[in-house]
This record gives structure tokens, C-alpha cells and sequence, in this order.
């Protein structure tokens, strides 16, 4: 690659990540539906048409914003499993809640833009983004208790609850409380078997 291929490449990748900023700060202040083009290009000082080279318009950009935020969480979570194993943690439920405090402390780092993602103020569509990541994320859950779906389905609900609660309000505490009652949540037949009536 010529000098010059390299200054366009640089540029380009620079102008992507000052609409990416422009775009986070824009939907942060005035939600999706009221974030126009105009004011993410005049924030990131760009042109309307330098957008739509790198974007297919403002949902694009805001897809994109969330798909970053899902893959430093994945990043953070997965670190926090295998660093749970690496001490030599075997119990799926601590190797789960190590990953889910690492979720939700990405969460909380990234408050304003989480919140973005919860409002339901998203492109037409997002829910259902949601609801598929939502779904991948239980499947990933499910390697770790894989005899028990059914408590993949309670703890995996429980987290998302949580989030939608500790993320607004930014609570560590109540955070760590959540996590405590979850890290206790066991299977029936774990739980001592049947209760007798």
C-alpha cells in the first residue's frame, strides 16, 4: 500500500470514528427518533455524504454503536470466565456471576450509552435485535449448566431484570445484591429435592 492509500485509508477510518462519536453523544442527549444526520455530521465535522459512505443512514449508526458496546461486553464477560477458570474455579454458578458482575460493571463504565440501548427509543426493528442477543447470550449460558435449561431461562431473566434496573441508576450496591441472590439460585433436585407438602 502506497503512502498516499495509506493517508485515505487513515482518513477514512478516522472520519467513521468521529461520525461514530458524534452519532454516540447525539443519540445520549436527544434519543434516536429526535438525533438528526445534520447534527451528528456538525458534531463530528464531516459531510452528510461522508456518512452514507460509511453508514447506510442513522440507524446503521446506531446498530453499529451497539454492536461495539455487545462486543466489548463479550470481551469483558469471556475475560472474567476465564479468569474465574484460570483460579480454578469449576462451579458453573460462580463462573456465571463472575461473568455477569463483569457485564454489569461494563454496564456501569459505559452508563450513558447502556441506558441508550434500554430507553426502547431504537431504529424500527431494535427489539427484535434485542431479543436475538438476548437469545445468543442464553445459549452461551446454556455451556455452562447444560442439564439444566430451565435455570438458564431464571438466570439468565434475572440478569437482564437487573440490568434494566441497575443500569438507570447507576447502583453498585444494589448490583452486588442482585448478584448475591442470583449466585444462590439453584435447581430443584440442587436445592435439596422436593419440597415436602
Amino acid at each position: 500500500m502506497s503512502d498516499v492509500d495509506q493517508a485515505v485509508t487513515g482518513r477514512g477510518a478516522a472520519t467513521r470514528a468521529a461520525l461514530l462519536a458524534a452519532a454516540r453523544e447525539v443519540f445520549i442527549r436527544k434519543g434516536f427518533a429526535e438525533a438528526g444526520v445534520t447534527d451528528m455530521v456538525a458534531k463530528a465535522d464531516a459531510s452528510v455524504g461522508s456518512l452514507y459512505h460509511h453508514f447506510s443512514g442513522k440507524a446503521d449508526l446506531y446498530l453499529t454503536l451497539f454492536e461495539e458496546f455487545q462486543a466489548r461486553q463479550t470481551r469483558r464477560t469471556k475475560d472474567a470466565a476465564r479468569d474465574a477458570r484460570a483460579r480454578g474455579e469449576t462451579d458453573p454458578m460462580r463462573v456465571f456471576i463472575d461473568s455477569a458482575r463483569a457485564y454489569l460493571e461494563g454496564c456501569l463504565e459505559e452508563q450513558d450509552v447502556a441506558a441508550l440501548f434500554l430507553r426502547g427509543d431504537g431504529p424500527p426493528g431494535f427489539e427484535v435485535v434485542m431479543r436475538d442477543r438476548l437469545r445468543t447470550w442464553a445459549r452461551r449460558n446454556a455451556a455452562l449448566f447444560e442439564d439444566d435449561p430451565a435455570l438458564v431461562v431464571v438466570i439468565t431473566g434475572a440478569l437482564a431484570a437487573a440490568v434494566n434496573e441497575v443500569v438507570p441508576t447507576g447502583n453498585r450496591a444494589l448490583a452486588e445484591e442482585v448478584l448475591a441472590i442470583i449466585g444462590q439460585i439453584r435447581p430443584v433436585a440442587s436445592a435439596g429435592g422436593p419440597a415436602n407438602g
